[in-house]
This record gives structure tokens, sequence and C-alpha cells, in this order.
């Protein structure tokens, strides 16, 4: 039953289309990897490196305390990157930044400018990463006396991604970061 079901179809086919000149398809492969290669470098070339979302938020140090530091003695980290300004303080503002890379990236400086309720000047930290290729979250902490408290907001923040050789791979800010003059105005 099944191959005089395909036969007839064939058979349909055939009929339908006998009066229909037959296109030929040699130009079709060519023209299709001519655009995918075209598209792959156009990607490439857009940027490798995207920063797909950044939340700020304050953590307390017990934000970071597994079960699993108890008995190995070492900071479980749960694959994410953690950076702070003072490594021996868990308690600060953190910038959760997840990041997707074409290609892993083994030298990069991730620069945070922060303007905090307690100065009008933007602080200015750089950490130093490597990042894998895929998806990878960057946890980076303004903590211990770097920042003011746990009630504390940022006023304006900047962050910037950069390649060993300083240029600037991908960036992202706040709304008010792009208004300084504003709200220097404002006051």
């Amino acid at each position: 039953m099944n191959q005089t079901h395909t036969l007839a179809r064939n058979l349909r086919r055939a009929l339908c289309c006998a009066d229909r000149p037959r296109k030929t398809f040699r130009m079709r492969p060519i023209a299709s990897l001519l655009t995918l290669l075209l598209l792959g470098t156009t990607a490439a070339f857009a940027g490798e490196l995207q920063v797909v979302r950044v939340m700020p938020q304050y953590q307390p140090a017990d934000a970071f305390v597994r079960i699993s530091e108890y008995f190995s003695g070492k900071e479980n980290t749960g694959g994410a990157t953690i950076l702070r300004t003072q490594p021996a303080q868990r308690a600060g503002y953190y910038f959760l930044v997840r990041v997707k890379t074409t290609a892993p990236v083994e030298v990069a400086w991730i620069e945070t400018q922060v303007i905090s309720p307690a100065a009008a000047e933007p602080r200015t930290d750089s950490f130093a990463v490597s990042l894998p290729a895929g998806s990878h979250v960057i946890k980076l902490g303004l903590t211990g006396t770097d920042w003011p408290g746990p009630k504390a907001r940022p006023v304006a923040w900047k962050l910037r991604i950069l390649g060993a050789d300083g240029k600037e791979l991908a960036s992202e800010q706040s709304f008010l970061w792009s208004k300084p003059d504003a709200v220097v105005a404002a006051k």
C-alpha cells in the first residue's frame, strides 16, 4: 500500500508538471553559499561581544554563602565570575552583567563608572576578566567602604567592556548617564 501511494503521488506530480519547463538548480547552491558567507562575515564584523542584560542591586554578604562553602572553605560562584573592589568584603552594590560572545575573549577589561549619592564625581573601577564563548554572567561589586550602604542607590552608571588593545567591545549605561548636564542643572 505504501509503495502504491508513493508511486501514485509521483505520477500525479509528473503529469501535473509535464508542460512546465524544468528549472536548473545549479545556481541555487552557489547563491545560497554566497548569501551565507555574506551574512556570516557581516555578523562577525558587527561585533562578537554583546551585553545582554545589566541588573544593578545591593547584595548583602550572606547572599553569597552556599552550603558547599562550609565543607570546602571556598566561595561557590555558581559558574559566574565575581569581581569585587575589595575582595575580602562581600556586601556591596553589584552589577550583574550577562554577556554573550561568539568567540572567547582571553583578556578584557570591564570599566565601571558610578555616580553615587555620596559624591558628585563618578567613581571609576576597572576589572580584568576573560570571557568564554557563549553566554556568561559576571558580578561586579563595589564592596566594603567603596559603597555608602545598603539603602544607597547610584544616581547614574556606565559600564564598558574593553579589549586588550583598549578598544571598546561593548557598553551599557543607565538612562541618567546620558543626561548628566540636565541632572546637574536641576540641582
